[in-house]
């Protein structure tokens, strides 16, 4: 499978900052289904959604982690998981949304990301009638519930209840067994040109803490910022971690010529798969797993 550029996982990285929003399970009050929206309001159903439309690649995995795959009707670029979606038309990506084709497609819910959509178009397609359900995952128990409240939005909850279970637990198991383990401080390196990293409210950044991971710029105020090589020195981290894109060379190679700095003196040089990583789906869950690994051979 043809791995996407380097600036589309930035791009992805990038997409899944802002808003330390939870997703509390879905609930069905009579015939309605009630859902949590992004902002802290609720969307209501009157009945499950039959035609969905999804307006960033890890909402349609997520839709077919429920169940619910067979309802997709659309879906943006970049959207490669499960195979099954190749085969789903296009409706532009999650920045250029093509507002009439999906007018067109006559969907009767559209699930956009609230922190990397464009919110003029999501108003206009609101304005049409169109249901729109804003999510937003910040963190790695988030996305059970997400799974979980998908379901519910298209009928399938027996399979999205059922997954959303083994996530829970899945988590649970790697909390555990990485527990009280000693801290490894680490640089997460989002690209190498411009040097891009996460604070410590980004998703990916929680995720490692699930390891002992500790980020080195946690306390930034920015998800995702703009750091020089001079930094890196200074705070002088006990290992790297970056995406590993099939094709491109090793991105942290360059850091070899700072023999200086613990990571280098560690061999501490650690890359997660790209897609899994970036993204908010369940494969995240498996990033975390690796990543723990990968930590316990630095305290090794």
């Amino acid at each position: 499978m043809k791995q996407p550029p380097a600036r589309v996982v930035l791009s992805r990285l990038l997409f899944t900052l802002v808003a330390s929003v939870g997703l509390s399970a879905a609930r069905i009050s009579c015939a309605d289904i009630t859902l949590p929206q992004a902002n802290g309001e609720t969307l209501t159903l009157t009945a499950p959604a039959s035609r969905i439309i999804t307006l960033a690649p890890n909402l349609a995995e997520l839709v077919f982690a429920a169940g619910a795959g067979e309802r997709l009707k659309a879906v943006v670029e970049y959207s490669d998981f499960p195979e099954q979606v190749k085969q789903i038309p296009r409706i532009g990506d999650a920045f250029r949304i093509d507002l009439e084709r999906i007018i067109e497609l006559e969907p009767d819910l559209v699930i956009a990301w609230k922190s990397g959509n464009p919110q003029t178009a999501l108003q206009k397609l609101e304005q049409l009638g169109i249901k729109v359900w804003q999510l937003e995952i910040t963190r790695p128990e988030e996305i059970a519930d997400a799974v979980e409240n998908i379901s519910i939005a298209a009928g399938s909850e027996a399979i999205g209840r059922d997954v959303a279970g083994q996530l829970r637990s899945k988590l649970a198991r790697v909390q555990q067994q990485n527990a009280n383990k000693t801290p490894v401080s680490y640089f997460y390196q989002i690209a190498p040109r411009p040097l891009y990293t996460i604070n410590g409210q980004h998703i990916i950044s929680r995720s490692l803490a699930v390891c002992g991971g500790t980020n080195v710029f946690s306390e930034l105020p920015t998800l995702a910022p703009q750091i020089s090589r001079e930094s890196i020195v200074i705070t002088n981290p006990q290992a790297m971690i970056a995406p590993k894109i099939s094709g491109d060379p090793p991105a942290l190679a360059v850091w070899q010529d700072w023999p200086q700095l613990q990571a280098v003196q560690n061999k501490a040089m650690l890359y997660l798969p790209a897609d899994e990583i970036s993204q908010a789906t369940p494969r995240l869950l498996d990033s975390i797993e690796l990543a723990c690994k990968l930590l316990d051979q630095v305290r090794n």
